[in-house]
């Protein structure tokens, strides 16, 4: 594995960086407050190249790797987690699939102009009762003639108050359990299609997230996402890749977590002194920093061994288990530095509190990161 960074990586992580700090960072805090979908912001992100990075240009990415898809999500969601997780799973649970499961033709309808931030897309896999154990799923595709109809519900969906396309997971065959799974692609217009906005999140307030409600919905086979009952394929593998850009999304929390307590604790000045100064302090950024630093070297080492064409399942759940775990440490001491100051909403550390918790549920609790990390390791 290569540490130095190539120059096309430099470009987009200095560019992410530019666009973030330039127009992410003055209206993060507003987002939180509003819990409004960026519309401007994301329409921005688009024409940056950031809703389709390591996508190939014929189909309107960005035609760079995921090392590079890494660096800029960091960059991103150093100052709004709400619009990094965004730009994630517009990437990787929707552009991801579509490239490696879609016909010549759904990339043309469908991938293209996602890639190129026309379009926005949504994951649907989560259910009320189906978290983790997405085999019990209630959302059911029965065939009908030539084509299908899909009815039923999933709920906590990121991107769903605004996406055009999503990818939804349904049971063809509940007898299979996991093996009786199929993937579609679903558009918002289609008849029979609810969206239905959730609010009250604690933290990414402003990430579109709903519930999706499907009543009679008539799909082809047209709209089917790789092959009939391997949708639980499509679904792991790309949670895979998903796990990257979570964790990628942690470590920018991190990273604001950081820099926000580096700057505050040499301008607080208590006894005399900054509080820079004490070895508490210096310690607890010690810490911050240590854990940073080795979760991203995990989290670039998952999306360098995808960039290979390797195996990186093991890599991307080692990396969301470090990443979000670091994410939640170093907001929790960036609170604590801040003292009482980093409980008000004034400091933008009192969001990053809230934003980090979501890294260690969704796409694949820590708990099942585990598991997958110890299946691997007892060759189960």
């Amino acid at each position: 594995m290569i540490l130095e960074l190539n120059e096309d990586q430099k470009m987009i992580r200095d560019s992410a960086r530019d666009f973030a700090e330039k127009f992410v960072a003055p209206v993060a805090r507003q987002l939180d407050v509003t819990q409004e979908f960026p519309v401007d912001l994301i329409k921005q992100a688009g024409e940056m190249g950031f809703m389709g990075v390591a996508i190939p240009e014929q189909y309107g990415g960005s035609d760079m790797d995921y090392v590079s898809y890494v660096l800029m999500m960091e960059e991103i969601s150093r100052h709004c987690a709400s619009t990094g997780v965004i730009l994630s799973v517009n990437n990787s649970l929707v552009c991801d699939p579509l490239l490696k499961y879609g016909t010549e033709e759904q990339k043309q309808k469908y991938l293209k102009p996602l890639a190129m931030g026309e379009k926005i897309g949504c994951y649907g896999l989560t259910e009320a009762n189906s978290g983790s154990d997405c085999a019990s799923m209630k959302t059911v595709a029965k065939k009908d003639g030539e084509g299908w109809i899909v009815n039923g519900s999933k709920i906590f969906i990121t991107n769903g108050t605004n996406a055009d396309t999503f990818i939804v997971f349904t049971s063809t065959d509940a007898s299979l359990g996991n093996r009786g799974i199929t993937a579609f692609i679903i558009e918002r217009d289609m008849p029979g299609v609810s969206v239905i906005p959730m609010h009250g999140k604690m933290g990414i307030r402003a990430s579109g997230l709903s519930e999706l409600v499907f009543e009679d919905v008539k799909l082809t086979d047209e709209h089917r996402l790789g092959d009939f009952n391997k949708g639980f394929k499509v679904a792991m593998t790309t949670l895979d890749a998903g796990r990257i850009g979570i964790a990628a999304q942690a470590l920018g929390i991190a990273k604001g977590c950081i820099a926000e307590s580096v700057k505050y604790s040499k301008e607080r000045a208590q006894f005399g002194k900054t509080i820079s100064n004490f070895q508490g302090i210096q310690f607890m950024l010690a810490d911050m920093h240590a854990r940073y630093d080795s979760a991203r070297l995990v989290t670039l080492k998952a999306a360098f061994l995808k960039d290979s064409g390797k195996n990186y399942s093991l890599y991307s759940s080692k990396a969301k288990i470090l990443a979000a775990e670091t994410a939640t440490f170093a907001s929790n001491k960036a609170v604590q530095i801040h003292g009482g100051y980093g409980y008000i909403k004034e400091y933008d550390v009192e969001r990053f509190f809230r934003d980090a918790r979501i890294t260690e549920i969704y796409e694949g609790t820590t708990e099942i990161q585990k598991l997958v990390v110890s299946s691997t390791l007892i060759g189960r």
